[in-house]
């Protein structure tokens, strides 16, 4: 094999031949639940909770797929594998799935109401935050909120993100470079655009590590992983509470989570400055042990390549 595939509908096929119709729901109305995964070393991380996740999303879309959570991480397994030795020497995969309710019916003629299901890989584009780990990313708060969680659960991982678009483009507008941070109607701190947010401060004797209420927002497997992890430290806790924008300020560090690129400090708030703290070179460290990679350095020997 020497292009990669993709899982499409039960099949292997090339990469690029992985398509939707254009009568697809997915590309007509934006409906689809997706989970997105990594490699370290060519093997996903923690797949079976991210294949948990995505199930999630499938009951409430009302969506039964003809293959079960433990197939499903089989394949995926099985297609970073094939797709991993196509890939220069220390680079790792990005693993997508998404899952569509099939045809509109008033577009295709037909109502067969048979899902889309679709895996593919892609190398994963390290020189996008490669200098991130020691820069910082910048945040900025638009008039973009969050989705209201009456409009669909918080903890699912839809392909409906315009909110993201639009709240990315006005930050970009206002500060190059730099990320929306997202809010509820209530002005409390919920997420960035495609990634998690936690704050470290100090609290009498220990120390916290503190999330926006985990039933308000997107469930990330990198921020359970870093709960896992940073809550075996001694003297740290993890809490869950409402916090305005402006305890960014007032933290001692101030952490983003995603997939991608695992973890990266925030610098900057709305132009103000913030530390990149020793706490984050300590989760650093945590990850190679965990992992067996390190990010940065990863990140950094195949910028560009």
């Amino acid at each position: 094999m020497s292009i990669p595939l993709a899982f499409l509908n039960g099949s292997w096929v090339p990469a690029d031949q992985a398509m939707v119709t254009v009568s697809d729901a997915g590309f007509v109305l934006g409906v689809g639940i997706a989970d997105q995964l990594r490699t370290f070393g060519g093997k996903l991380f923690r797949a079976d909770e991210h294949i948990q996740r995505l199930g999630k999303g499938l009951q409430v879309l009302g969506l039964n797929v003809p293959y079960s959570p433990k197939v499903l991480a089989e394949k995926a397994h099985e297609l970073a594998a094939m797709n991993y030795r196509l890939l220069p020497a220390g680079g790792d995969l990005g693993l997508g799935i998404v899952v569509t309710p099939g045809t509109v019916g008033t577009i295709s003629g037909t109502d067969d109401g048979q899902p889309w299901v679709c895996m593919h890989t892609y190398p994963l584009p390290f020189h996008r935050w490669a200098k991130k780990y020691e820069l910082g990313q910048s945040l900025v708060t638009t008039p973009i909120p969050m989705i209201p969680a009456d409009c669909w659960p918080s903890d699912i991982k839809c392909r409906s993100r315009l909110h993201y678009y639009l709240a990315d483009r006005l930050a970009q507008q206002r500060e190059p470079g730099s990320r929306a941070l997202l809010l509820n109607s209530q002005g409390f701190v919920r997420e960035i655009s495609t990634a998690n947010i936690l704050l470290i401060r100090r609290h009498g004797p220990r120390w916290q590590l503190v999330s926006p209420p985990l039933h308000t927002i997107l469930p990330g497997i990198t921020l359970s992983a870093v709960r896992e992890w940073v809550c075996t430290w001694p003297d740290w806790e993890f809490i869950e509470e409402d916090f305005p924008p402006d305890s960014l300020l007032t933290a001692s560090e101030v952490w983003l989570t995603s997939t991608p690129w695992c973890v990266l400090p925030v610098t900057r708030f709305n132009g103000h400055p913030l530390p990149i703290g020793p706490h984050y070179s300590r989760l650093l460290q945590t990850w190679l042990a965990q992992t067996g990679i390190d990010i940065s350095t990863q990140a950094s020997s195949l910028h560009g390549a």
